[in-house]
């Protein structure tokens, strides 16, 4: 998108953004410790049941932030077509977590994190906010969810 280009709908923007979120690989995570100390990698990710699931090791510091913090922020990559999503935490031990998500997650990516090192946690995302805008013309109206309900 252009800037001299009309700015989408707030409709075509949620189906833009749930469109990325089921054909996009990675997206950021960010994340802080007790201390306000941040972290922010790339994970894999699935969007399954109204929710971005995410797998790491609870040993890392990434893990920890969102076992211990309970929230994150996500974003997807594209700095020209910005989304962010805020969401609260729950994180499944390996023998928690629902099967059907650990199918869509592998599905998805092609790993099954079940077989791999014990250390390695589920963490279920829940949206309460997300933001979604490309170039100035399209913040005015960017909030597409608000408090964990849809705005559109």
């Amino acid at each position: 998108m252009k800037i001299t280009e009309p700015p989408r709908t707030p409709e075509q923007r949620k189906a833009d953004l749930l469109g990325r979120l089921e054909r996009e690989m990675d997206i950021w995570v960010a994340t802080a410790d007790t201390d306000g100390v941040p972290c922010l990698v790339p994970l894999w990710f699935v969007w399954h049941d109204e929710a971005v699931w995410l797998c790491t090791r609870l040993t890392n510091p990434t893990g920890r932030n969102l076992r211990d913090g309970g929230r994150t922020r996500l974003a997807l990559g594209d700095t020209r077509d910005v989304v962010l999503v805020d969401g609260e935490v729950r994180t499944y031990p390996m023998r928690d977590v629902p099967p059907v998500a650990v199918e869509a997650f592998r599905a998805k990516t092609g790993w099954d994190p079940r077989g791999d090192h014990a250390s390695y946690a589920f963490f279920r995302v829940r949206p309460h906010a997300v933001q979604a805008w490309c170039e100035v013309q399209e913040l005015p109206r960017r909030h597409l969810m608000r408090e964990g309900v849809w705005t559109v």
